[in-house]
């Protein structure tokens, strides 16, 4: 038996944000992260449409990108004491991340943490609170799934949270925010929500219900990805329905190693941040090589590659021709091939901020990390330690994969 999970209501198109104003509550906490909401008054106007819907409003404002588990119980701990009925996540994956996860420790102060990690162990949500998630980037689509990703900077790590609890109850796709979008930022979050696609499609846990919307999405992401970078706004509002149709997949069909990698590679490092949308990006093609050793699966990245037009007779050919079109669109977006040219930021450099002794040094135990992430057990192949190994190898020197 399967679960198929989404939003009770999703709102989109060009002023969906004023949508805010048929919730019925008596108080809501509006979640957000840096300025840029405010800078652009988005923050502002869903205060005012929530005033008009009739509630007091109280902001926590600040969450960090990679939001953090003391930031996620600084946020609870200002629920407990306003005690709202609606909570609001607007902006970014990390604010809206970090909501969710406040939800939980606002509703049940006991639990902790490492109560959370193991999937879909979450206790019954919305004893106090609905949520609703407005998102301002086309990427994450946490707006409708089951997922939440904080990290623990005493750790290391950053942990996927998974339980349908936190699936949201209304969701909020507003291209307009989306259009505010950096161009750098513009294209890790489109890559992010291909990633989100192509492996939803492969997962183990795939139907036929996600396998439309994640091919769906896969063709839109490839058709408008480049436009949307290049500040085509008809792109970028395509995009931004295109990463929500991928997210919906993701989140029924989860996800793969391309995510358990990025999870525990992204804060493993004293250099910097590998930003998540541009890990997805340069780990892809080498685990779709990796995969495609199991004929299932290789079978299905055929299909994709189909899908979109690419050309070749065998389906080794096609898995090929995948591959190259997936590097080819990390080169048209600046993002590097492998983290031996990952800069600051996310962009291409002769020099990495990840030194490669250090990340030689931590390789047995970032491997073992991934191995155990959440997003593993519904990947075509699982890998050994070895493997593991080996590919994490290949995404930090660019090597070709033959095991």
């Amino acid at each position: 038996m399967y679960r198929f999970t989404l939003p009770r209501d999703l709102y989109h198109g060009k002023d969906a944000l004023s949508s805010l104003k048929t919730l019925e509550g008596k108080k809501a906490i509006l979640v957000v992260g840096g300025g840029s909401m405010k800078r652009n008054g988005f923050l502002d106007k869903a205060v005012d449409y929530l005033k008009e819907a009739g509630m007091e409003v109280k902001l926590f404002e600040g969450v960090e990108p990679d939001p953090s588990v003391d930031t996620v119980m600084k946020g609870a701990a200002v629920m407990r004491e306003f005690e709202p009925d609606w909570i609001v996540a607007m902006g970014g994956g990390s604010p809206i991340d970090a909501a969710k996860a406040m939800w939980a420790f606002y509703e049940y102060p006991e639990i902790t943490f490492e109560d959370l990690i193991t999937p879909f162990s979450f206790p019954k949500l919305r004893q106090k609170a609905k949520f609703c998630a407005i998102p301002s980037t086309s990427g994450t689509a946490t707006e409708v799934t089951a997922f939440s990703v904080i990290t623990d900077y005493d750790k290391g790590i950053k942990y996927p949270l998974a339980d349908f609890n936190i699936t949201p109850d209304v969701a909020i796709v507003d291209p307009s925010l989306a259009e505010t979008m950096p161009k750098k930022l513009t294209a890790h979050t489109g890559m992010d929500a291909m990633t989100h696609a192509i492996e939803a499609y492969v997962s183990t846990l795939n139907c036929d219900y996600t396998d439309a919307l994640a091919l769906h999405a896969i063709k839109m992401i490839h058709n408008d990805l480049k436009k949307s970078y290049e500040g085509d706004m008809d792109a970028r509002d395509a995009m931004h329905n295109a990463q929500c149709l991928a997210g919906m997949a993701f989140s029924n069909a989860l996800l793969g190693i391309v995510h358990s990698m990025a999870h525990k590679t992204g804060a493993a490092f004293s250099g910097g941040h590998i930003i998540h949308g541009c890990a997805n990006a340069m780990y892809l093609p080498k685990v779709i090589k990796y995969n495609s050793k199991d004929a299932t699966a290789a079978e299905r990245y055929a299909q994709i590659a189909k899908f979109i037009d690419l050309k070749g007779e065998t389906t080794e050919e096609l898995v090929d021709a995948l591959i190259a079109e997936l590097r080819s669109m990390n080169d048209q977006l600046d993002i590097p091939q492998a983290i031996k040219n990952y800069g600051p930021g996310g962009v291409k450099a002769d020099v990495s901020i990840i030194d490669e002794k250090e990340f030689m040094d931590k390789l047995p135990e970032t491997a073992k990390n991934a191995i155990a992430d959440a997003c593993t057990g519904s990947n075509p192949r699982q890998p050994s330690q070895e493997e593991m190994e080996k590919l994490l190898k290949a995404c930090y020197y660019d090597l070709e994969i033959d095991f």
